[in-house]
């Protein structure tokens, strides 16, 4: 298309999928070029697809089942569910990725998802594939089985917050202290049906595993795709899992217009968490409010923070240290990538030595459904992205947001602490 429309990341990417030029308020039916569903969502995914009469998916070897909410199931209802995912899935040719494999928005990045796609996924989270330099966004099940169906979907072209972040972010603060910020400023509804557009010097040099996170975190405030300019590192990232070939640039024009633009200082951003009950409440890791919390578990996982990197960083803060008596601690990697990197890196005996328990790939704890559930009246401070009352399975305990340092200096000390302190 012409330079001279001066489009969006989110505006470029439905244009060339419609054919013709968008801009934000359009209505457009567009393509569908990955589609996928878990297994919280997919069987009324599935379901409504028998009730419509649609028999088949339109693309098998782009629509995919995910069973990593109950991975493993920890209970006969939710095994019933894995066994009727997995007879659809053979039955239509859909591509199946069973238990262990991991959560669907990381292994949907690391083997699926490329620049300038169309992603739907029956989860809110799929927003995570903007890091990608893809338009991602998710839908609730009926419309991702007409997806899945007929191999397109509706859109309004939303319009785009734009989020600069210049220079590079300083010693023990990482891109969720970033988009946590970014929450506390605009709040829970400050994004609502717009695209979350990152760019600027901070975000050029910023690892894929540190995009993905301001990604994912793109639905807190609302958004409806959180997109990153597909660069060098994109290319990296794909190069390392086997995929160059699917490497193709896309960045925003310089003259796109923007409903907003917010300017963030790298250098002067700080290690924060969000206090239970939204993620938008945020307060600085030294607020005094946060003292005298103990912590009774600390949580590393997600599909926000549960990739190797994010475990990696949390290892090298403990590595050495004592856990805090009254601190338990869950490990659950995001994908099998993860946890074999973490087992070939050493780190696993280092979390092992200081007393965290290990889970197998998945979601686990972060939606409530196994894997690390809190008591009542207990504190968690979790890596993953919604800390709602009752998010993590009990609505009697609390539970606080924050990165993986954070959470590797909370583990040690037994209350959220400063990471800059130990990094």
């Amino acid at each position: 298309m012409s330079e001279s429309l001066d489009q969006t990341l989110a505006e470029k990417i439905l244009t060339a999928k419609v054919g013709r030029p968008v801009k934000a308020g359009d209505i457009v039916v567009v393509p569908v070029d990955l589609a996928y569903v878990q297994d919280g969502t997919g069987p009324l995914t599935f379901r409504k697809m028998e009730e419509m009469g649609i028999p088949r998916a339109a693309t098998p070897s782009r629509s995919i089942v995910f069973l990593d909410h109950a991975s493993p199931p920890p209970r006969r209802e939710l095994a019933a569910d894995h066994v009727y995912l997995r007879e659809f899935a053979a039955r239509t040719g859909m591509i199946l990725h069973d238990i262990g494999d991991g959560v669907c928005h990381q292994v949907a990045f690391e083997k699926y998802v490329r620049p300038w796609d169309l992603v739907v996924g029956a989860d809110s989270h799929t927003v995570m594939g903007g890091a990608m330099g893809a338009f991602a966004t998710g839908m609730g099940s009926t419309d991702v089985g007409v997806a899945i169906g007929l191999g397109k979907t509706w859109l309004r072209v939303p319009e785009t917050l734009r989020f600069e972040v210049t220079g590079e972010l300083p010693r023990g603060v990482m891109s969720k202290d970033l988009i946590l910020r970014v929450l506390g400023d605009i709040r829970s509804d400050g994004a609502a049906y717009q695209s979350m557009e990152w760019g600027g010097g901070a975000i050029d040099r910023m690892p894929m595993h540190e995009r993905m996170t301001l990604s994912n975190m793109a639905v807190e405030a609302g958004g409806k795709c959180g997109p990153i300019a597909s660069d060098g590192e994109t290319r990296t990232y794909l190069a390392v899992h086997g995929r160059e070939a699917d490497w193709r640039p896309i960045a925003p024009d310089s003259g796109a217009r923007y409903a907003k633009v917010f300017d963030y200082d790298g250098p002067s951003l700080e290690p924060v968490v969000a206090t239970p009950g939204s993620e938008d409440n945020i307060v600085s890791v030294t607020d005094p409010s946060l003292r005298d919390v103990p912590i009774h578990q600390v949580y590393v996982g997600a599909c926000t923070n549960g990739r190797f990197e994010d475990i990696a960083a949390f290892s090298k803060v403990v590595r050495g240290e004592a856990r805090h008596p009254n601190t338990r601690v869950i490990i659950t990697p995001a994908s099998k990538e993860a946890y074999v990197l973490t087992l070939k890196s050493g780190h696993l005996q280092t979390l092992l030595e200081f007393g965290a328990m290990i889970n197998s790939p998945g979601c686990a704890a972060c939606p409530g459904v196994h894997g690390g559930i809190p008591g009542d009246g207990e504190n968690v401070l979790s890596t993953q992205n919604r800390n709602y009352k009752g998010r993590m399975g009990n609505p009697n305990a609390s539970v606080y947001l924050g990165s993986p340092l954070t959470a590797g200096a909370t583990a040690i000390y037994g209350v959220i602490t400063d990471p800059r302190t130990v990094v």
